[in-house]
């Protein structure tokens, strides 16, 4: 930061001041003194058009000069009400102990306008008042007196609560940040803690006066109470100071390690700014080698580093206090309020038209940082942890960071102008100090220096991007070391970081060729870059402060700790008091207060400076005329420097606006404006001889074009080294018509109204259409076209299809449609069709198209990629693509089209296609995915494998008997398919041969026979599985419903499925069905059975045992009911529940409605499956009881 006087107002009277505060909010300055003097004034700085700088810079008057009666002594202390969005409210006390609240409201009073009014007022006249303080939200007052009486009020004036604290001499007071407790200075230098409402809590430790005799008194006590953010997390915020000049600054009241400082003077008064980033401390000090006192603001940053100390003339010092934004410092020295204007050290940096700053935020941790494009105004925003500084340079910024509060980590983020982190470093020392060139970072400690020559993303090849790219070099050196440049390596020591020096770093700049770094005994040292071997060191006398090189290296400028402004040669070669010749040379040119400057980039004597409100411009050491500015110095080119308005942009950081960003012109290209617009051309080339510069040139180019002097255009482009300028000139030479010649320079000035208007006038509509078509506006085009007879349908054509373009680019597809349609692009057409799902569109083109269209394949593709599969079949077809349209109807599982189209087409490779994704989906287990493939492709007997396979895997997990079942049946029927796909191939086969005698159906037999001799077990027994599920799940629906004899029937038939069912399950059942239809013969033999299974545990058929000796101790082994039929073949008497004649071996088929044998001639049979059933059972359904066909 930078401090500088720049303001002094006289009290009138030669009245001696005692205090002075600011209001934070409004900006009124509430000033105290001697015989009840009591002014409130105010600052306001001038704004509006008329006024060209803005910030510190504009020009500012005393708005507001009040003074307030009714004091009679001098006043002790001024304290105003941070109430938001309320009248300002200022309390005063006196040395009479009497107190005043005034509040700011206009009225009339004995006819004059007034601005202030007295509200309240309190006299105890018992003591004197020491101190008063609000809490942070302007609601409550605590006013302390000498005699130990404590009182705390309200804002409407009510008590809230008083005390007397007895056998204390009270000197200060101070509340918390959270208003929850209150800290007493005593007039013994201690410090008592209290709660809000008057309780002792503690002491606090005062650890500063360590090692003090003497009396000692507090000076003041001052408690940042957040409302603006704090610089980091845990920040110190608590000062507190003694008329000695010791202070310490806590993190709490309970800190035990807190910040010490001796500052060496006499103190009168501390505050913070409104951030807790500085903390003022004014008072005055004995002048080194002299007697007399200076005054002096000292101010110190919340963690103890000392930044800047200004001098105040005048006896005595008595107070200080700091404006809302802290740019000012108002300070009360004898019968004067002196302002210092503060130019605070922003983190900020300036890259590719893009201003970085940051700020914090109240409810955040975080620092927030923006990325602020300042040419089209947009905004990026960042939110960053701990971080400690940032730089720019180029295209890129760099931000630095720590890592975390436990470990000593640091880092380096280099960034782009949108934000976006491209690389990092984790560096294991304080980056004090921080520069950058376009290839490296540089960060500095107050003992070593680290580089980093970091990857420029832009110049990176696609390899490098691709694979995995090396980090730059690193290098790390201590200030003592002799660098000769080594190669640069991957592994840093860092421990040489912490070895310390006599002689600290102070200061660092870099240019691509040299590295300088300063030390704060005034020794420069440099480094050729990028190796970093030390070249040479220099000798300063001052202490340097900020650093800079020019843009050839040979300068540097150095400001020095008290804001003095020197050069420094580097290269230039004299003679020094001793005869010896040395290297370098310190220029007597000197400015006073300067806080800033920037070299041009473009040329090594130009640079500019700001000293306290003005900026100055020098060539070679000589200024221009100053100008007015505050702003922040962001880049120096082309004769034209950019500023920042920081102070500005930091009342609201989150709305910058372009205002905020300000350009200025050198004199020398004023000058040649001047000269260009009131003299003529050869004086104003004459000038730029004089003061030669590519800008000039240009604009002494720009200007012979608008006078056509060609020549002097043509001189001037050379001189600026403008190729396109010298063709554009050499252009204009060949043209013979001088209106022509002026149409051209319009359009080269972008003056294109003007240029199409005289060419017009010259009847050359055809240049005003090409003039248009270059600038893209086609809707002007078309308009000329049509008023005109110029056109013809293909530039009208041209003309649409671009308008096409236009809507289509803004995705406004349905008028671009239109413009299409008038300018018959099929291929764009079709794209906005796809894009608006106008298929019906699209189906018309393909009708509409000629065959063989190389639009027919794009248009196909759009089909499959909706799933139109007979719309994309029919446009490859129609362009003869038959491979495609298989392929489509293959990836869109139109298999029974493909097989379609590749019989009509002979294509032979669908089967190996089918089989190749078939194999892929049993890959991956889509199991069902293949059997829908197979099924769709006709395919039907692999299909039902799958799904035998599925339904076996099922039985085997002895999953859900139904589930089983249905799986059982949907086989059942593929092989159906594929027995009436077999015939219907054989027909076809018949049909072409029309002499064979092989009727259809035995041709389809033979045919499945050859085709399927491996699958003729699969073949023969499909219906097995479904037929064993279907019974078994029967039977015990029979058995539920009470049916038992039926139930019985059907379990008896179930002995035929022991090779699909559990045997156990079967037997179980049957001796289940029998016992409760009383046929004990049936049921013991069931039993038998079931003892005899071999997979049965030792524990189940001991089980069985002794349910079956349970059971036939009651009832023999013998059926109740001896039901008998005869066999229909021989007439023989059988059992009613026997599926077969024990005399001629007649298998009778089994009934799947009842589970009864079938004895009848008339019966019914399923079409499907082919069984069979008693009609007078199957008239009462409506599908088949197994397969589920309808009747």
């Amino acid at each position: 930061m930078f401090v500088y006087l720049s303001k002094k107002i006289a009290i009138p009277n030669n009245t001696k001041l005692r205090c002075v505060s600011w209001n934070k909010d409004q900006g009124y300055i509430a000033c105290g003194g001697e015989d009840g003097l009591l002014k409130v004034l105010k600052l306001e700085t001038q704004t509006g058009k008329d006024v060209k700088a803005k910030g510190l810079a504009a020009p500012s008057n005393l708005s507001m000069n009040q003074t307030l009666e009714g004091h009679s002594g001098y006043i002790t202390c001024i304290a105003w009400a941070r109430v938001k969005n309320n009248l300002p409210r200022v309390a005063f006390s006196d040395s009479k102990g009497k107190i005043s609240v005034w509040v700011k409201k206009k009225f009339v009073l004995y006819g004059e306008q007034c601005s202030w009014y007295e509200e309240m007022i309190n006299n105890r006249n018992k003591s004197v008042v020491k101190s008063m303080a609000w809490n942070a939200d302007g609601q409550k007052i605590c006013i302390v007196y000498e005699d130990g009486a404590v009182i705390v009020g309200s804002v409407d004036g009510n008590r809230i609560w008083g005390k007397e604290l007895r056998g204390t001499q009270l000197a200060s007071v101070e509340w918390s940040p959270d208003g929850k407790s209150l800290l007493f200075g005593m007039a013994n230098g201690e410090i008592h803690i209290y709660d809000n409402l008057g309780n002792f809590i503690t002491k606090l430790n005062i650890y500063c006066l360590t090692n003090c005799t003497g009396s000692i008194k507090i000076a003041g006590v001052h408690w940042y109470n957040g409302s603006n953010g704090y610089v980091e997390p845990n920040c110190p915020c608590l000062a507190i100071c003694f008329d000695n000049g010791r202070c310490q600054i806590m993190r709490s009241e309970i800190d035990e390690t807190p910040i010490l400082i001796d500052t060496g003077m006499a103190v009168a008064q501390l505050a913070w700014n409104h951030n807790g980033a500085v903390l003022a401390v004014a008072g005055s000090q004995k002048a080194i080698g002299q007697d007399k006192e200076v005054n002096v603001v000292q101010f110190y940053g919340p963690y103890g580093e000392h930044l800047r100390t200004l001098k105040v003339p005048g006896k005595q010092m008595y107070s200080c206090s700091w404006e809302g934004g802290s740019l000012r410092v108002a300070l009360a020295v004898d019968s004067f309020i002196y302002f210092a204007n503060i130019r605070p050290d922003y983190k900020w940096g300036y890259c590719s038209n893009t201003v970085v700053y940051s700020f914090t935020k109240p409810d955040r941790v975080e620092h927030c940082v923006i990325f602020w494009d300042t040419k089209n105004g947009e905004k990026y925003v960042k939110y960053v942890k701990n971080l400690i500084s940032i730089t720019a340079c180029g295209d890129y910024c760099c931000l630095a960071t720590k890592a975390d509060e436990l470990t000593n980590q640091y880092v380096l983020v280099l960034c782009n102008s949108i934000g976006t982190p491209l690389d990092s470093k984790y560096i294991e020392m304080d980056p004090v100090y921080l520069t950058m060139t376009k290839t490296h970072i540089i960060a500095a400690s107050r003992e070593a220096f680290y580089t980093w020559q970091f990857k420029n993303p832009k110049k990176l090849s696609t390899l490098e991007v691709a694979g995995r790219r090396k980090t730059g070099a690193e290098r790390l050196h201590h200030i003592d070391d002799h660098p000769t440049g080594g190669a640069g390596t991957d592994d840093i020591d860092f421990s040489k970081a912490f070895t310390g020096t006599d002689d600290q770093i102070c200061c660092v700049c870099a240019s691509d060729k040299i590295l300088i770094v300063g030390r704060e005994s005034g020794t420069l040292i440099r480094y050729s870059m990028p190796m970093l071997s030390l070249t040479q060191k220099y000798a300063l006398e001052c202490r340097p402060h900020q650093l800079s090189l020019n843009c050839t290296s040979s300068r540097l400028a150095i400001i020095d700790i008290s804001g003095v402004l020197t050069f420094f040669d580097l290269d230039t070669k004299m003679t020094d008091q001793d005869g010896k010749e040395v290297i370098g040379e310190h220029l007597k040119f000197e400015r006073k207060d300067v806080w800033d400057m920037r070299w041009a980039e473009d040329n090594h004597e130009l640079f500019a400076m700001m000293e306290k409100t003005r900026m100055y411009i020098f060539r070679s050491l000589d200024p221009e005329e100053p100008i007015l500015s505050s702003g922040y110095i962001c880049q120096f080119n082309d004769l034209q420097i950019k500023t920042v308005l920081l102070d500005e942009i930091m009342k609201d950081p989150e709305s910058p606006t372009k205002e905020y960003m300000q350009e200025m012109e050198i004199k020398s290209l004023r000058d040649t404006r001047d000269l260009l617009e009131k003299i003529g051309l050869q004086d104003a080339q004459q000038f730029i001889e004089d003061n030669p510069h590519p800008r000039l040139w240009r604009l002494l180019a720009e200007s012979a074009l608008e006078q056509l002097n060609l020549k002097i255009a043509e001189q001037a482009f050379v001189r600026c080294k403008d190729f396109q300028g010298i063709e554009f000139v050499k252009r204009l030479g060949n043209l013979q018509n001088e209106n022509m010649k002026q149409a051209e320079v319009a359009a080269y000035f972008r003056r294109f109204e003007e240029a199409e208007r005289k060419y017009l006038d010259m009847d050359r509509r055809d240049l005003a259409v090409s003039l248009r078509k270059k600038l893209g506006d086609w809707f002007r085009v078309v308009q000329l076209l049509k008023t005109g007879s110029g056109g013809d349908d293909l530039q009208l054509e041209e003309a649409w299809n671009a308008i096409g373009d236009y809507y289509a680019d803004r995705q406004k597809w349905q008028q671009a449609v239109t413009y299409y349609v008038q300018g018959r692009n099929q291929e764009r057409l079709a794209e906005c069709y796809y894009i608006l799902e106008d298929y019906a569109g699209l189906e018309k083109m393909v009708s509409s198209l000629p065959e063989n269209h190389k639009l027919l394949p794009d248009i196909a593709s759009m089909f499959m990629t909706v799933g139109m599969c007979t719309q994309a079949v029919d446009a490859f077809i129609k362009c003869n693509h038959v491979k495609a349209a298989i392929d489509c109807c293959v990836n869109l599982n139109q298999w029974n089209m493909a097989i379609d189209l590749a019989k009509a087409h002979n294509v032979r490779e669908i089967d190996s296609l089918l089989a190749k994704y078939a194999q892929h989906l049993l890959e991956k287990n889509k199991i069902v995915n293949a059997i829908e493939l197979y099924r769709k492709a006709g395919h039907h007997l692999e299909a039902a494998k799958l799904l035998f396979k599925i339904a076996n895997e099922q039985r085997e997990k002895k999953q859900k008997p139904l589930h089983i079942k249905k799986l059982f049946v949907l086989g059942g029927l593929l092989v159906e398919q594929y027995h009436e796909t077999m015939k219907m191939t054989s027909r076809a086969k018949v049909k072409d041969k029309r002499g064979a005698m092989a009727t259809s159906a035995l041709a389809g037999f033979l045919e499945e026979d050859t085709a399927a001799v491996s699958d003729t077990k699969l073949i023969e027994n499909a219906w097995r599985g479904a037929e064993a599920y279907h019974f078994y799940l029967l039977a015990q629906r029979q058995l539920q419903e009470g049916y038992v004899d039926l139930a019985m029937k059907t379990a008896i038939g179930l002995r035929e499925y022991e090779d699909v069912l559990d045997p156990a399950d079967i037997f179980s059942l049957l001796a289940l069905t029998a016992s409760a239809n009383r046929a004990f013969r049936i049921c013991s033999n069931a039993f038998i059975k079931l003892e005899t299974l071999d997979t049965l545990s030792p524990e189940h058929r001991q089980q069985y045992e002794e349910l079956a000796l349970e059971i036939f101790t009651k009832h023999s082994p013998k059926d109740n009911r001896n039901t008998t039929i005869e066999c229909t073949s021989c007439s023989s008497t059988i059992p009613d529940w026997s599926n077969a004649c024990p005399s001629c071996d007649t298998k009778f088929p089994t009934c799947i409605v009842t589970g009864k044998p079938l004895m009848e001639y008339q019966f019914w049979m399923c079409s499907a499956c082919k069984h069979r059933a008693y009609e007078s059972e199957i008239a009462q359904r409506q599908t088949c009881p197994l397969c589920h066909t309808p009747v």
